[in-house]
Parts: C-alpha cells; structure tokens; sequence
C-alpha cells in the first residue's frame, strides 16, 4: 500500500534497519534538535561533525542528551564538511547532512573530484522535494527546485529516474505517474519544453525510463487537477493523478515549491539525489519538522 503521508514516511523508516546520518558542521541548535528527534524516534543513528564544545553547549541548552550522538571533532566549516564527506567514504554512513555551514560550502564539499561523494564525472546532482499540501489527494515528488537552473533533455531524464526511484522507495508506489510540465498540453515544436516533454514520454512508453506511467507536456493544472482534465477532455493516465511532477526549469519548480508552503500550508521533505548517499539539503529557515521529513526521507531512500 503506497503512503500517502509525510508522518507515514518516518512510520515506515521505523521498520526498517536504521540508517547512518553524518552531519557537516552540526553547531547549531536546528541541527541538532532535529537530528535528536530523528534518533530519539529510531530513524537514524547520527554522528554530528563540528566544534565540541559548541555542540555540547547548544545540546545542554536545549535539553538534549549529548550522549545521543557520537562527537567529530572539528571547529573549522569547510574541514568539517570534508570530514563528513571522509566518513561517508570510508563506509561509515549512509547520509549526509547540512549543518550550519554555507549551502555553498556544503556542496563544493559534495562535488571535490578527490574527497567528495560524487559518484563519478557524468553523474547528475538533483533535488527531490516530497510536498504534502492540503489541496491534493496524496504526496508529490517533484524536482528540481532548487540545483539546475534550466536542466537540458539528459538532466530531466535523470530527474525523472530520481523523481520515479524517490516515489518507489520512499512512497512504495510501484508504477508512479509522472507529469512532465509545459506551459501547455499541445506539442508545440517551438516551445522545448514541450519537445523534451514529448521525447521523456516516448522514452516511458518504449520502457528507457522503467517502472513509471509519464505523461507530457502537461499544464500544471492537468497535473493535480481531474476537473480540469474533465472540462479539457484530455485523455491520459498521468492527469489529475500525478504522483511525480517534472519541472521545466527551476524558476516554474522553486515558485510551485514556495507557492505551496507559504500560501498552501504545505510540509514537505527534500534531498539532493545523485551522489553516493542521499544529501539532506535544509535551509536555517526551514522548520525542525520539515529537517525531521527530510532525514526520513533520505533514510528511506539510502541504500
């Protein structure tokens, strides 16, 4: 039975042998409470990479058990993030986390030829958002809003194979239907993102993308929304239904994403895909549960 629920996703990680989370400079009070309250509720075994004595001191005020977690010894950013990156490599975890350190930083750390978990030189860096919003039936796994700013034909198909991989393992879905997004449902040879649409749909159809029912270009209201596939009269197995949506670019990606937790109240979880281990990729500003998602989620699609 495929969850339909971010809470699902943590019940779910539960059941399974827990994953091993690294935090990249853990020095700060969001962090670290929400990585406590992933290993308090069994998710995730954690090992925080920072400054010792800050970690123990935010910990303390906080009313956190330092004992919790194993210590990494590190007071300097970008060596912290490198030493998270080391003890990933050396197969001592199975997720990495952003911490108090620069978005930047972090992924410089990610994508260093000798000491970064890229996976090799033609592997492709994307973000995976999983948003639970109050006006749609179930969960949507989209991407990408937040790396590749106008992804090229081979960047969506690795986004769709993301997208799809993200709602099997995660969501238990096991053909998902992807909605490839375009300003319109007509194929207009102009307009490439109806072209790529078109191309990532024949590639569904033919089997080169597998396990997953795609549908494009589609509007974004044909993607959520069967009265309007109704009043359209558009036949598809993909409309009004999506349980994954790719965007065009990360304009149209990044507003949907904002759209939907600003004006929508949505929660969602998000991760960077594409490196050797899953990579939770949360902002400051992000709220302790969104972080709680996002180490499920990646939890539940680590290998």
């Amino acid at each position: 039975m495929s969850i339909k629920k971010l809470d699902e996703i943590i019940e779910f990680v539960k059941t399974k042998p827990q994953k091993r989370l690294v935090a990249a400079y853990a020095n700060d009070a969001h962090t670290i409470e929400a990585v406590h309250n992933a290993v308090k509720m069994g998710v995730v075994k954690a090992t925080l990479v920072g400054d010792e004595a800050t970690i123990k001191e935010v910990c303390k005020a906080n009313n956190i058990d330092v004992n919790d977690f194993t210590i990494i010894q590190e007071a300097d950013e970008n060596k912290a993030a490198a030493k998270a990156c080391e003890i990933i490599n050396n197969g001592e975890g199975d997720i990495l986390m952003k911490g108090l350190l620069s978005t930047d930083k972090y992924m410089r750390a990610i994508l260093n030829k000798e000491r970064g978990l890229m996976p090799g030189p033609k592997a492709v860096l994307s973000h995976v958002t999983v948003i639970e919003t109050p006006r749609y039936h179930k969960l949507i796994v989209c991407g990408d809003v937040a790396i590749i700013p106008a992804p090229d034909l081979n960047q969506k198909i690795a986004i769709t194979n993301y997208l799809v991989n993200t709602a099997r393992t995660a969501l238990q879905i096991e053909k998902p239907k992807v909605a490839v997004l375009a300003a319109t449902e007509q194929v207009l040879p102009a307009m490439q993102a109806c072209v790529d649409a078109c191309i990532i749909s024949k590639m569904g159809e033919r089997g080169q993308i597998k396990n997953a029912v795609i549908d494009g270009p589609l509007g974004v209201d044909l993607a959520i929304d069967m009265e309007c596939v109704q009043i359209k009269k558009v036949k598809s197995e993909v409309a009004g239904d999506a349980d994954c949506i790719v965007f065009p670019n990360i304009e149209t990606g990044n507003v949907f994403y904002k759209c939907n937790t600003k004006l929508a109240g949505a929660e969602l979880g998000a991760m960077v895909v594409g490196a050797k281990v899953p990579c939770v990729l949360s902002s400051r500003g992000d709220s302790t549960k969104t972080k709680l998602y996002s180490i499920a989620l990646a939890a539940a699609v680590a290998k």
